[in-house]
Parts: structure tokens; C-alpha cells; sequence
């Protein structure tokens, strides 16, 4: 299938999909006039990708797993145990929690700041 046909199947746009081949998520067959050619199978991987993208993996990260993840036979995708998968899985986890931790407390700041100021007015 051409890139406009899994654009539309999978409803992500052509752009992405370039971006996803660029970041060595996707690798469509290139025809001898350029044109990539896309496998059936890059449906499910696409809808892994925004997946795995949705649970705020990296595409950097996200290259690592794309091979350790399936879909069931209900069409939910499901990870299998692939070495490294678990220790990708908790580094991401803990620069998660590190980031939440810092937002929290950038929050907490304005709040003050905020407080400081309803006192003011």
C-alpha cells in the first residue's frame, strides 16, 4: 500500500508517517521510481507506535520495544518480555516521576506567588 492508503487506515498523517520512517520506526519497501511501499502489517505497528507514544515513551525508546509488542486476538496491543524491556520500561517511569516532581513543584511556587499576590489586591 502507498503512504496516502496508511494514512488513511490508520488516520495518522502522511508527515508522521515520514517522521516515523525517519526515526527508524517504520521500514516501508522503496520502489525503483521512490515511492514507498507499506506492508499490512505497518497498520498494526503505526497503531502501536501512537500507543506506546500515548504512554509518553520517546520514539528512541519506543525503536527498542517496537519489536518486543503484538496485538492479541482481540486487537489490543500486548508486550512480551524482550530483553530490556523491563529496565527500558522503569528508566522511563522514573524520568516520568522526576519530571511530574518538578512540575509539582513549579506549581506549588506559583501558587505562592499567586497567594502572594491575591493578599496584595
Amino acid at each position: 500500500m502507498k503512504i496516502g492508503d496508511l494514512a488513511h487506515e490508520t488516520g495518522v498523517s502522511r508527515r508522521l508517517l515520514r517522521y516515523y520512517e525517519e526515526q527508524g520506526l517504520l521500514r516501508p519497501l522503496r520502489l525503483p521510481n521512490g515511492y514507498r511501499e507499506y506492508r499490512d502489517s505497518d497498520v498494526a505497528a503505526v497503531r502501536h507506535i501512537r500507543a506506546l507514544l500515548a504512554a509518553g515513551l520517546p520514539t528512541a525508546v519506543i525503536g527498542r520495544l517496537l519489536r518486543c509488542v503484538h496485538d492479541d486476538e482481540g486487537g489490543r496491543m500486548v508486550p512480551a518480555a524482550c530483553p530490556g524491556m523491563i529496565s527500558h520500561l522503569r528508566a522511563e517511569r522514573r524520568r516520568m516521576a522526576e519530571t511530574i516532581e518538578r512540575l509539582q513543584n513549579s506549581q506549588r511556587q506559583l501558587d505562592t506567588m499567586l497567594a502572594a499576590v491575591h493578599e496584595q489586591v
